[in-house]
């Protein structure tokens, strides 16, 4: 569950800067140096140093402390600690986002950077440090928003990581609450419910949450999972073949051809 939520969530940006496309070296492909910071675009700057640390971390770690060196701030000191997470640099990114996010008075900007920062924890397999910043970030952020329903479902992740899954359905309740169509959030739940054995209504979730996006991978797997615990071996098959389909190189691609060949060669075992 964890791998599938943060390869879809760990970069997004949450500083408070205007969203502007990105050009130049970090927009046409792999440069042979790392971006030159525009002290007279920040914006821009900071949309490309983002970029950069998300495909090509070593460089935008350069690039950000390029930035910092001409006084780029907080938007650079963040783009440092994206980087760092691509760098697989966990302990020394997740602590710049805490500092970073004790910096801000914006209750937004405090909340996301905190979120981020558990997910950096989380990588770490620090899940008690995880849980804190998780914590912190959804007192940061008291409105019932997207933003706060999202961090509900990065901590409702952790807490499956440490195998509770009955808090982890709590905080899925809650963002549900706020999202009750979120394809994600329900294919999480079903997940959990499924871990707490209560297999019929894990079903019920999973089936909305692929009848709200049909190609949702996530809840296709879990989908896909529960059906072969219910014995409709072929209704899952087809599940995990659309997975292979969608996204063969993912995660949920990986986990849907083991899920296969685990149940062909039970179905061999069957036949002699």
């Amino acid at each position: 569950m964890r791998k599938i939520l943060l390869t879809a969530v760990m970069m997004a940006a949450v500083l408070a800067t205007p969203a502007v496309a990105a050009t130049g070296s970090a927009a046409s492909g792999p440069a042979k140096a790392s971006p030159t910071p525009d002290t007279q675009n920040p914006s821009h700057t900071y949309e490309v140093c983002l970029m950069t640390a998300k495909n090509e971390p070593e460089k935008g770690f350069e690039m950000a402390g390029k930035w910092l060196a001409l006084g780029g701030g907080p938007p650079a000191r963040h783009c440092e600690a994206i980087a760092l997470v691509g760098m697989k640099e966990y302990t020394s990114a997740a602590t710049r986002l805490e500092e970073l996010a004790a910096l801000n008075e914006d209750e937004s900007v405090r909340a996301g950077v905190l979120s981020q920062a558990g997910q950096a924890w989380l990588l770490q397999g620090d899940l008690t440090r995880a849980l804190e910043a998780q914590t912190k970030a959804l007192d940061a952020m008291p409105v019932r928003n997207r933003q706060h329903a999202n961090i509900l479902v990065d901590r409702a992740a952790t807490y499956a990581d440490a195998g509770k899954y009955s808090d982890a359905v709590l905080d899925l309740d809650a963002s549900l609450a706020i999202e009750p169509r979120n394809p994600d959030a329900l294919a999480f739940r079903a997940s959990a419910r499924r871990h707490l054995n209560d297999v019929d209504v894990a079903l019920v979730d999973a089936e909305q949450s692929v009848a709200l996006d049909p190609h949702n991978i996530i809840g296709l797997l879990e989908r896909g999972i529960i059906y072969k615990l219910k014995k409709r071996n072929d209704d899952a098959r087809q599940d995990w073949l659309r997975i292979i389909q969608l996204a063969p190189d993912s995660e949920a691609g990986k986990a849907a051809r083991t899920n296969i060949e685990r149940m062909d060669v039970v179905v061999d075992a069957e036949g002699k």
